[in-house]
């Protein structure tokens, strides 16, 4: 059954002493998964919630994130999974913005939830999974004892399973709307794609508030009748292939800020002898993925696609092209459009559009904002905001955003969202927010800063003001202090000139200093 909890209630009747996932410390079998899973959905129950009620995620990657997953969805409700880097005020607008009426959070960072409590609108359980808490708190083992009868809830696959938020560009984060059945259509393209056998062992220490662990990791593996899953809370670069041949790892995912990584290491004479034989993810950089396969025996398949609408465009073992990202999956209609909405010939660069052959398989709205949703859809095809070029052999090789977001080492950053909290400084005027280019093969995050007349504002304040609001990998590695910001007639900020510009002589950078950002 393509739903989160029916694909559990199979596995767990047909092999429930199989471990299904492997965590640092301990593991899951389908038994235990499926018993927490129900026992969670009928604790929220008894605590009033109802279908179709929304129930923040922030917890790092473990056995309560995945139990917290699948007992959410079991019960009918829908998940609000939040990035573990936020506070203050963009962790009181998810929270909002997602209508959420419970959270469960690690005890480490239930303080934030604590500090926003003034401003949150529709919270009203807060669940902490460790042993400290406060007094508007319960402990996550109270749930486990909820009893363990599966609840008698018809979910279908084209129900709503999880909000996910994406960055925003001229605006604050959107909240994507994504059924069971779009969370089930990434899993299968990804095992179709990969070519994956039935008895892989894939491993990610990518978050579970992202869809690479949850729907090309955690879910394939499902979908496998003996396939398992590895799922760390971090990356060790230099025992990243140690573990990989402890646990009999057969698969990885990818980013290109990883490859650089492990491609940085040491050489050793053991490298190629892993059991890794495919890497799924992207970017392959041409200039780093041949040696990489050749040294670690690794083949890596690059693909396009986005929370939205999941992997639609990829490589494949048998024919693939380094530098791009493939072709169209069988479920996906991919072209590039111009400005207008009308079709590229090959080798015209323009804005990448999907359509999917089926309803149900991407994003169904953002949550609660019309516009950006009527936005993002023109005449059935799905814009993704992203430039790229097709050739005419039907090989698409992605350029880069038109959106004004920033990618830094996995994550999607809205500049907007950074300016807001910079320009909150009281010495601050004016800000523009941007990306340029990382040795990590994406972005770092520059800030572009006008101070108000009179004022000396050192750069390490900015960032000083920066941490308290905002998530650890969104405050600004570079600081450029500016008389005045680019514009044009109509007074908004050119960032393109700021781009061009990129990382001037005068820029502060504060890894060059020494200065520490606190997770």
């Amino acid at each position: 059954m393509r739903t989160i909890g029916g694909i559990l209630e199979q596995r767990a009747a047909e092999n429930p002493d199989r471990e299904i996932v492997r965590f640092r410390h301990g593991a899951l079998t389908y038994r235990e998964l499926d018993d927490r899973a129900s026992r969670i959905a009928n604790a929220f129950a008894g605590l009033g919630l109802k279908r179709g009620d929304k129930v923040a995620v922030l917890l790092p990657n473990g056995p309560e994130f995945l139990a917290s997953w699948f007992g959410i969805t079991r019960a009918g409700m829908i998940e609000v999974p939040l990035n573990v880097g936020l506070r203050g005020d963009l962790l009181a607008y998810g929270l909002n913005q997602a209508q959420c009426r419970a959270i469960i959070v690690n005890d480490e960072w239930v303080g934030r939830v604590d500090a926003v409590a003034p401003a949150l609108e529709t919270l009203r359980h807060v669940i902490v999974v460790g042993n400290r808490t406060t007094s508007i708190a319960m402990p996550f083992g109270e749930l486990l004892t909820a009893p363990a009868a599966r609840p008698s809830i018809r979910v279908a696959p084209e129900d709503t399973a999880v909000l996910l938020f994406t960055s925003g560009t001229t605006g604050p984060s959107k909240a994507v709307v994504l059924s069971h059945n779009a969370n089930f259509g990434l899993a299968s393209s990804t095992i179709s794609v990969m070519e994956y056998g039935e008895d892989e062992v894939f491993f990610t220490a990518f978050p579970l508030y992202h869809i690479n662990a949850k729907y090309t990791t955690v879910l394939p593996a499902m979908m496998l009748d003996h396939a398992s899953a590895v799922v760390h809370d971090r990356f060790s670069v230099s025992g990243f292939w140690d573990t990989c041949r402890a646990e009999g790892v057969t698969a990885m995912n990818f980013m290109g800020a990883l490859l650089l990584m492990l491609s940085k290491q040491p050489e050793r004479e053991d490298d190629a002898d892993n059991p890794v034989q495919k890497g799924f993810g992207a970017p392959a950089p041409p200039a780093i993925a041949p040696s990489f396969e050749e040294r670690f025996g690794v083949v890596l398949l690059e693909v396009y696609g986005s929370t939205e609408v999941g992997t639609v465009i990829a490589n494949r073992p048998a024919n693939r092209r380094f530098g791009t990202c493939g072709r169209p999956v069988p479920a996906f209609e991919v072209e590039i459009h111009d400005d207008e909405g009308r079709p590229l010939p090959p080798g015209t660069p323009g804005e990448i559009v999907v359509k999917p052959r089926r309803p149900h398989t991407i994003i169904e709205e953002y949550y609660r904002m019309p516009e950006a949703t009527a936005a993002a859809f023109r005449d059935g095809w799905f814009r993704t905001g992203d430039r790229g070029v097709c050739d005419a052999d039907g090989w698409f090789t992605f350029l880069d955003r038109t959106k004004d977001a920033i990618r830094r080492r996995g994550e999607n950053i809205s500049s907007w969202e950074v300016e807001q909290v910079l320009n909150d400084h009281p010495a601050i005027e004016e800000t523009a927010v941007i990306g340029v280019p990382s040795v990590l093969t994406e972005e770092e995050v520059l800030a572009v800063v006008k101070v108000r007349d009179g004022v000396d504002l050192p750069p390490e304040a900015i960032l000083d003001h920066a941490q308290e609001r905002l998530p650890h990998f969104a405050v600004p590695r570079y600081v450029r202090f500016v008389s005045e910001l680019p514009k044009n007639p109509q007074q908004r900020i050119q960032k393109f000139l700021l781009r061009d510009a990129g990382v001037t002589p005068d820029t502060w950078d504060r890894e060059a200093v020494g200065y520490v950002v606190t997770r």
